[in-house]
């Protein structure tokens, strides 16, 4: 009963001492999260993205796209493979918490010969006998000082920080399909453009090839107008292969081979870029799964500090046997055959040349760098957001300005090939008029590109729809005062 008590009041005592884990550095200062975004907004649009943001664009290919990326993409395959080896280095660090138990079975025959001289002569006996034994031992290491525990609570830590990380590259990867998607729409409408461009040349050429066989026109005008379709046929391949090349990258992020891959969409025309802004700057890091993963890291990084300072105290560890052990496998488990015993050992360490206190200043200046690291997180989100919202209200704007600018050349160069059919106008006028148009109808399809990939931009700063459990957090919202113990 004595040895009861005792044992229950060791345990009870390796609980109390294992709550004595310090807490998580507060690193989240209010002088590190403004009060409020800078960027242009829009007032009338949606706070936050949604989960699912991509359908705002209204395109159900782009749709169904980021479906099979979120199905079939590599690297969030080995993101979800690196969650479960995570989960596996708990589980181990969870199992040192409670007694190994094992158990044992032996059995064997051994068999000799004894020899003696005799009046009779010299003689031997044979000797032959069984032995059989079952034992189990049990081993438990009493956490006193809370070493099992951080080194737990480390894991835990581990496993929450590549939760996060494989949030970031499913956010990521659902990014890049839709950025590369819209570039290859994008390069289509820049191919279509430059087709039309060409196709004007040819009529303008036509016209040209009449009046040159008529004497009213010398070959001089023939000769710039064929210089002028070859300098924009120069320019197809390029842009075809950029086309062929964008297709490839979107088929490797939906884990497909490039061959036979092909998407149905042939311009921009088709989707319309939604709105979405930020709320405020604190409540942005509740909803970057980079910040949450690097957060985790800073809290795991702790708890191996203080699973270092744990190190330095003795480890008790508590051991028993107990087993049968006979001649005959028929009598093995008779209470006569039964033995045990138990006991306890201390280990501390007295001189180890100096490995349990380089041990601790690992810790300390790991935990020192992902202090740094998580600051630079915080600070990387808040300027991905400034940056996106940026792009967006400039390339609206200078879109705005490009939209005028094609109604106005488009004008120009039906006025000016109208003349010059007349007799009107010279062909310099043509082909600067028609030269202008295709560098502001081309212009105008890489910023409505660039747009449109700036809210895809934005949305990825946003977060995406994603939000920490408050549960996982460890660093205090800066508006919270801190509590005092």
């Amino acid at each position: 009963m004595s040895r009861a008590i005792r044992l229950t009041a060791a345990s009870a005592l390796a609980l109390a001492l294992a709550g004595c884990a310090t807490d998580v550095p507060q690193v989240l200062k209010p002088a590190l999260v403004p009060d409020a975004f800078d960027g242009p907004v829009d007032a009338s649009a949606d706070v936050w993205p949604k989960p699912d943001w991509w359908k705002s664009f209204g395109n159900a290919e782009l749709s169904a796209l980021i479906t099979q990326g979120q199905a079939g993409n590599y690297d969030l395959a080995a993101a979800a493979a690196r969650v479960m080896e995570a989960e596996s280095q708990a589980t181990i660090a969870r199992s040192a918490l409670f007694p190994q138990v094992d158990a044992q079975a032996d059995g064997a025959r051994a068999g000799g010969s004894t020899g003696a001289i005799t009046t009779l002569g010299p003689s031997s006996q044979q000797s032959v006998g069984n032995s059989f034994g079952l034992s189990f031992g049990a081993t438990y290491e009493l956490d006193f000082w809370g070493l099992a525990r951080d080194n737990l609570r480390a894991a835990n830590e581990a496993l929450k920080s590549v939760r996060f990380a494989k949030q970031v590259v499913a956010l990521t990867v659902t990014a890049n399909i839709a950025d590369q998607y819209l570039g290859v729409l994008a390069l289509r409408q820049r191919i279509a453009i430059a087709n039309e461009n060409i196709a004007a040349i040819n009529s303008i050429l036509e016209t040209i090839k009449l009046k040159v066989s008529t004497g009213s026109l010398s070959h001089l005008d023939l000769a710039q107008e064929q210089a002028q379709r070859e300098s924009v046929e120069a320019a197809l391949p390029s842009l075809e292969e950029q086309e062929a090349e964008a297709r490839f990258a979107l088929a490797l992020l939906l884990g497909r081979a490039p061959e036979k891959f092909d998407v149905a969409a042939k311009s921009l025309d088709a989707l319309t870029a939604p709105t979405v802004v930020p709320g405020l700057p604190s409540e942005l890091l509740l909803r970057r799964p980079d910040v949450a993963e690097a957060e985790a890291n800073l809290a795991s990084a702790h708890a191996n500090l203080d699973a270092a300072r744990a190190a330095f105290l003795p480890q008790i560890a508590l051991t028993g046997d107990a087993g049968f052990a006979s001649a005959a496998a028929g009598t093995l488990l008779h209470g006569s055959n039964f033995a045990w015993d138990y006991g306890a050992n201390l280990v501390q360490a007295i001189f180890d040349g100096g490995k349990l206190i380089g041990e601790k200043d690992l810790a300390k200046a790991q935990q020192k760098e992902l202090i740094a690291t998580y600051r630079t997180a915080v600070l990387n989100a808040l300027s991905d957001v400034e940056t996106a919202l940026g792009q967006v209200a400039h390339n609206r704007r200078a879109e705005d300005h490009l939209v005028r600018e094609v109604a106005a050349a488009r004008e120009a160069f039906q006025i000016a090939e109208l003349q010059y059919r007349q007799g009107a106008t010279d062909l310099l006028n043509v082909l600067q008029a028609q030269q202008t148009l295709f560098s502001a109808e081309d212009e105008l399809a890489q910023t409505t590109q660039a747009r449109m990939q700036a809210v895809v931009h934005l949305y990825e700063a946003l977060g995406g729809g994603w939000s920490e459990d408050p549960d996982d957090r460890t660093q205090r919202r800066v508006a919270e005062p801190e509590k005092r113990g």
